[in-house]
């Protein structure tokens, strides 16, 4: 294995196509690059957003890998292109770059104390198909995710007063990283509210948060309700397979509500709300929360359009009722930030290349 700056098939345009080098980006490469780079990142997811937006991408439906034995588990296949036919670079370093995450969850882990999601990603180049890096992909998978909440948080309070009054329901690594975007970008709070299922969970997060410097007393909630009540800004970031929270009322002070984990609120409480998604299409499948929610109306006019949509004017948002963002998350999110971390570390000169990878390269030997 050499450590090298390798150049992929897109930089031989001029003259023939060439088979990239294949690297290894391992988590902590990863992590390195994206550390304390959080408002970057939401450009890049931002930007992402306005191209797929525009037509420039292509993000399939995610294939789902179930197991009759261990139904509560999944691994995900999330292919994606990103950049159009030609594979035009958009604004703040999005690259044209095709590719697959493979991420599996895995709820029993956490008994073991290890995380319920591992993931590698694996980027092709644009050119010939040749894939030119597999990385650790859990660190990016979060990082786009908390990037894209962090995102609609900002979008979707214009208009009306700021949140102060963070609430998390769900106190996994999700939960985690989301809080580390939300204070990269700027957001600050005077109280922050944790609920979850395990009270084990809940104390570590609070823990969590007191080291970290957090501004603003933490507050250990017994019941989702209580943090609903008390919270303006709420992120549920759970494992639930079906809605659990199915009162309308508890919303009644119209919150931000960032509903990342897509399963947690019954119809009737999207219902009574003003509903932003990532992809509608990509959304509405999978037995999410709006996927119920059309089932049961026959339809989709409960859906107000995309946080692109909000972000570039298109629609606009009330501020006198609740709001909920329900992303699916979107594969082209993680060939975008996957992009960005393997230019970083190209860049630095650390790049890990596996020599002879690619052993057959004559088509008649």
């Amino acid at each position: 294995m050499t450590t090298v700056r390798p150049a992929t098939a897109e930089t031989a345009r001029a003259g023939a196509p060439t088979v990239p080098p294949f690297a290894v980006i391992p988590g902590s490469q990863v992590k390195d690059v994206l550390q304390g780079r959080e408002k970057t990142v939401v450009e890049v997811v931002e930007e992402t957003y306005r191209l797929h937006g525009a037509g420039r991408s292509v993000n399939p439906p995610s294939c789902f890998l179930r197991f009759t034995d261990r139904p509560r588990s999944r691994i995900i296949a999330l292919p994606a292109s990103l950049g159009g036919e030609n594979g035009e670079n958009g604004e703040n370093g999005v690259d044209g770059v095709d590719g697959v995450k493979w991420i599996s969850s895995f709820p029993t882990n956490v008994a073991s104390d290890i995380p319920r999601a591992s993931a590698v990603l694996v980027l092709n180049d644009h050119v010939t198909g040749y894939p030119f890096v597999c990385m650790e992909s859990s660190i990016v998978s979060a990082a786009r995710t908390a990037a894209s909440a962090a995102s609609a948080a900002d979008r979707l309070s214009r208009g009306r007063t700021r949140p102060a009054r963070l609430g998390f329901v769900g106190a996994g690594l999700i939960a985690r990283y989301i809080h580390t975007y939300l204070e990269g970008t700027g957001w600050s709070f005077d109280a922050i509210g944790v609920h979850d299922v395990s009270a084990e969970s809940a104390a570590g997060f609070r823990m969590y948060l007191e080291q970290s410097g957090a501004v603003g007393r933490v507050t250990v909630h017994h019941s989702a309700e209580e943090l609903v009540r008390n919270s303006d800004l709420i992120v549920f970031a759970t494992v639930a397979d079906r809605p659990h929270i199915d009162d309308p009322s508890w919303f009644r002070h119209n919150p931000v509500v960032l509903h990342v984990s897509l399963r947690d609120l019954a119809p009737e409480v999207l219902l009574s709300a003003t509903n932003v998604v990532d992809d509608i299409d990509h959304c509405l499948r999978a037995d999410t929360s709006p996927h119920l929610t059309e089932r049961l109306t026959g339809g989709r006019d409960f859906l107000l359009g995309t946080l692109d949509d909000v972000t570039a004017g298109r629609v606009t948002v009330p501020a006198d009722r609740p709001v909920v963002f329900s992303p699916f998350g979107l594969g082209v999110l993680d060939l975008a930030v996957g992009k960005f971390v393997y230019d970083e570390v190209a860049r630095s000169g650390e790049l890990r290349v596996i020599d002879d990878f690619f052993h057959e390269l004559r088509r008649h030997g």
